[in-house]
């Protein structure tokens, strides 16, 4: 993957782009602000960028990993709400103290380069208790709303079935009552799964 990363600590920037260097992945500019992140994307057209909260622009243009310390939901709400219709760019919000290895850290950024999502826990619960739309939600059963809140955590259908101790199949069958609860017409299956996510932790 071609990376951006946009950190305002020196360190933790240098950091990032050592480790995701030695995983193979191209880093073709670390940066230490928002408007210099743009400039990076501009010029480099990177499959995705990593950045911290406090430097994170609103439209960034490509898929975006936001690592931080802590949870900004106004600004984890716009970003998350920002992100194309298409599906072409991912977002993803992970906590700094919560990755537990490098390799769970750089699954979550293929994710997010792939048009995924990647959300922490933490980050999807923060985001409900900030968010006040309902648009079809409140439709959903109970079992669907798990099935929903694990798709935000960006979980494939296999390990949402293992999670909720059910079968593959009845995910899939979970996951179309949410598409046809929240009004989304039958279209690229990635494209509907994202803004059903969108739809769900929108402010």
């Amino acid at each position: 993957m071609r990376i951006v990363i946009a950190e305002d600590s020196a360190v933790i920037r240098a950091g990032l782009a050592e480790v995701l260097a030695y995983r193979g992945h191209d880093v073709v500019a670390a940066v230490g602000n928002a408007e210099d992140l743009l400039a990076a994307i501009s010029e480099h057209h990177p499959d995705a960028a990593v950045v911290d909260v406090r430097v994170a622009p609103d439209h960034p243009g490509t898929g975006v990993l936001v690592f931080s310390q802590y949870i900004e939901t106004r600004h984890a709400a716009d970003l998350l709400g920002a992100a194309p219709g298409g599906g072409a760019a991912g977002v993803g919000y992970l906590l700094k103290d919560r990755v537990g290895n490098v390799a769970e850290f750089v699954e979550a950024l293929s994710r997010v380069a792939a048009g995924g999502t990647a959300l922490d826990p933490e980050v999807v619960t923060q985001l409900l208790r900030a968010s006040r739309r309902t648009d079809g939600l409140g439709a959903l059963t109970a079992r669907e709303h798990d099935v929903l809140s694990l798709m935000a955590e960006g979980r494939s259908n296999g390990a949402i079935a293992d999670t909720l101790v059910i079968s593959e199949r009845a995910v899939e069958k979970h996951i179309a009552n949410i598409f046809s609860k929240l009004g989304l017409a039958p279209s690229d299956a990635d494209h509907r799964r994202v803004l059903a996510v969108l739809r769900y932790l929108g402010s």
